[in-house]
């Protein structure tokens, strides 16, 4: 956003400027990136050939009166050899004056990469640097309120105060962070056809970030520093609850059936040895036999125990979890 807003700045101001982003290019390739912003051509083009013709590039510019400025933007991926081709660059002058300036932006990790041994004549070269720090708080409302109504808001929706509060606290104060996490919750404001956004809907939009920065099932448990989702407790109270209640409900269904076994256990029980207090006259041919034989008898016991077992296990497996 800041190299953009550079680049509108200087235009028609006598300054040539091309922005390259690196994506760990080593030194030939980025030789390449820069002749193809000058419209050099590079396809199988040597090094020195390349070198050769971009200082005439640059010396053409500076005899019209121009600068030329190169923005390498992620030069935190750059190996060192592909640094030390910048470095050879800044050598260029004519008639004393260097030919091209070059500006090279970073994460944090690159101000460690220039502390590095091996590098202390690039370091020599650098004439100015600058760390930005995070925004505090009230940058934060002032950086989102800015932008917010340079297109056009009119405080619809509304931003509650304490919201400003919690985006601090979640994104550390990292612009990046911040546009990633606003523009998150303006749709899902917009997606609930809600007027105000408090702090309730932030949380909301900051668990589904941390939830798509892990892995699918598993729990997120790497927080921001300092920061703590409003509605978590409330949120694991009710899993606690429902949790109770399954298992309440298991419990129920358990009594039930041990109930059912023991009547047909009894029942069993009772076919297999009828009691003998009343006489009954002999039965027909046709219905002697009818009595459950012994092994038929046997076979349903073990069965019912089986099962009286499976779900003493079951509910054993549950009360586990």
């Amino acid at each position: 956003m800041l190299v953009n807003n550079l680049f509108r700045e200087i235009e028609g101001q006598g300054v040539v400027a091309v922005k390259i982003v690196s994506s760990n290019v080593k030194d030939l390739d980025l030789l390449r990136l820069i002749a193809a912003e000058f419209d050099i051509p590079f396809e199988r083009a040597s090094k020195a050939s390349l070198l050769r013709e971009l200082e005439a590039r640059f010396t053409a510019c500076r005899e019209e009166g121009k600068r030329v400025l190169l923005v390498v933007d992620e030069a935190q991926n750059l190996p060192r050899s592909a640094l030390e081709e910048l470095r050879m660059l800044s050598n260029f002058d004519h008639n004393g004056v260097p030919l091209v300036q070059s500006f090279l932006l970073g994460q944090r990790e690159f101000r460690g990469i220039l502390r590095a041994p091996g590098l202390e004549q690039l370091r020599q070269r650098v004439i100015a640097a600058y760390h930005l720090k995070p925004l505090s708080a009230v940058e934060i409302k002032a950086y989102i309120e800015y932008r917010m109504r340079k297109v056009g808001w009119t405080d619809n929706p509304i931003i509650e105060e304490p919201v400003f509060q919690r985006i601090y606290e979640f994104t550390g104060g990292v612009p990046r962070r911040i546009n990633t996490l606003f523009d998150r919750t303006l749709l899902n404001c917009y997606l609930d056809d809600s007027h105000v956004i408090g702090p309730t809907m932030l949380d909301a939009v900051c668990l589904e970030i941390l939830a798509e920065q892990g892995e699918a099932g598993d729990e997120v448990d790497e927080r921001p520093e300092g920061w703590e989702p409003v509605r978590v407790a409330n949120v694991e109270a009710a899993d606690e609850a429902a949790k109770k209640g399954e298992m309440a409900e298991m419990e129920t269904r358990l009594v039930s059936m041990q109930h059912v076994i023991e009547d047909l256990t009894s029942k069993l029980v009772a076919a297999q040895h009828p009691p003998m207090t009343l006489s009954y006259p002999e039965p027909p041919a046709a219905m002697q036999g009818s009595r459950f034989p012994w092994w038929t008898t046997t076979f349903l016991v073990a069965l019912i125990v089986a099962a009286a077992v499976a779900l003493s296990v079951g509910y054993w497996l549950m009360t586990r979890h």
